[in-house]
């Protein structure tokens, strides 16, 4: 039997990888074999980080950092082979960089033609925040820059299944409302609700996934232009960092932390596509994240306090790399007082360059 694989688009914050995590235990629990590869424009990433600290997933989590995968097709093509040909995985999930569209043209399509032999190729999933998406229905921008907006739309014009996700945010009144929104909206489009944080919904829509056939099935029309413009707007920086001192309260540190990113960037009126940090001691795991305004912060686990601890940070905000560096430096190194040896183990920061697909096909396949 081919290997399902299952991609999962959607902007930046959408919550792209809590489902990951839920989905994976989900499969594991109905006895599946799941593989995970995950996507940036460079490594120390959060995502990663995170999933492979999961007793389900830990030896199965592959990352394709460097560029996105339409960029690096080949680099997507040998993750997917090692997952399917050397861990014997039944499912692949993956995840692509949150800025990025066009999926169906440079990603799906190429598989169709290319390995439609070795692999079952599932409908394209794209998730969307409840919040993000209402300003797409209303034609507004929101917190986004224009062009990242456009982005989000063309993720949600091409996607085979919208998944509103974060319902746990919004009164049933609220949900069905903005259900119908989309579906009018996208009328040949399955549209799901689903909290991938409580789980709710989630099972439904893995069923769904599995069961159809087929993938790919529209194309969007994408300006390059306004894409590379969308990317371009946002700095990258992903940092990983090694602390040593006298019992750290890595809790407080990463609230302290996060909440203090926030407050800058809101007193700078900087777009945040998101803003994640994560801190691992003794096995165990605190992770929190921004997805917009600082009231967004949310923070799960908990570490408590140790002597020894490794804190790694990624952040896409509207500024230049330079001053999205200098900030983000600036507060670790305040968080990080009273004692707090800090060795920096990896530092990239960038501005994301114009996407250059392997392949980008006219036609459905």
């Amino acid at each position: 039997m081919a290997t399902k694989l299952i991609l999962v688009g959607g902007f930046l914050g959408a919550g792209k990888t809590t489902l990951l995590a839920k989905m994976a235990s989900v499969m594991t629990n109905q006895g599946k074999k799941v593989g995970l590869i995950t996507n940036d424009q460079a490594s120390a990433l959060v995502d990663t980080v995170l999933l492979e600290q999961l007793g389900d997933t830990k030896e199965s989590v592959e990352e394709v950092s460097g560029s996105c995968f339409c960029c690096n097709f080949p680099g997507f093509r040998k993750a997917v082979s090692h997952m399917k040909d050397d861990l014997a995985a039944d499912i692949i999930i993956a995840e692509p960089v949150g800025s990025c569209t066009d999926l169906s043209a440079t990603i799906l399509q190429p598989l169709k033609k290319y390995a439609e032999d070795t692999l079952s190729i599932a409908p394209l999933s794209v998730m969307v925040d409840p919040k993000r998406l209402t300003n797409i229905l209303d034609k507004k921008t929101g917190d986004l820059h224009p062009s990242a907006a456009y982005i989000l739309e063309k993720q949600l014009d091409e996607a085979d299944i919208i998944v509103i996700n974060k319902i746990d945010l919004l009164t049933a009144e609220e949900l069905e409302t903005l259900k119908n929104r989309a579906i009018a909206r996208w009328p040949n489009t399955a549209v799901f609700a689903i909290s991938a944080q409580t789980g709710v919904g989630v099972t439904e829509w893995v069923t769904d996934v599995l069961a159809q056939k087929k993938a790919g099935i529209r194309l969007a029309e994408v300006d390059y232009d306004v894409y590379a413009e969308g990317e371009a707007v946002l700095g990258w920086l992903n940092t990983s960092l090694e602390l040593k001192g006298k019992q750290i309260d890595c809790d407080g540190l990463l609230q302290s932390l996060l909440s203090s990113l926030g407050s800058r960037f809101d007193e700078m009126q900087a777009s945040v596509g998101h803003v994640k940090a994560l801190v691992i001691a003794n096995n165990k795991v605190i992770v929190g994240n921004i997805t917009g305004k600082k009231d967004t912060l949310q923070l799960r686990g908990s570490v408590g306090n140790t002597d020894e601890a490794s804190l790694t940070v990624n952040a896409r905000v509207e500024m230049s790399p330079e001053e999205l560096k200098t900030i983000v430096l600036d507060e670790i190194t305040k968080a990080c007082k009273d004692g707090i040896e800090v060795k920096e183990t990896a530092l990239k920061c960038l501005q994301p360059g114009r996407p250059n697909p392997t392949y980008r096909f006219d036609a459905v396949v």
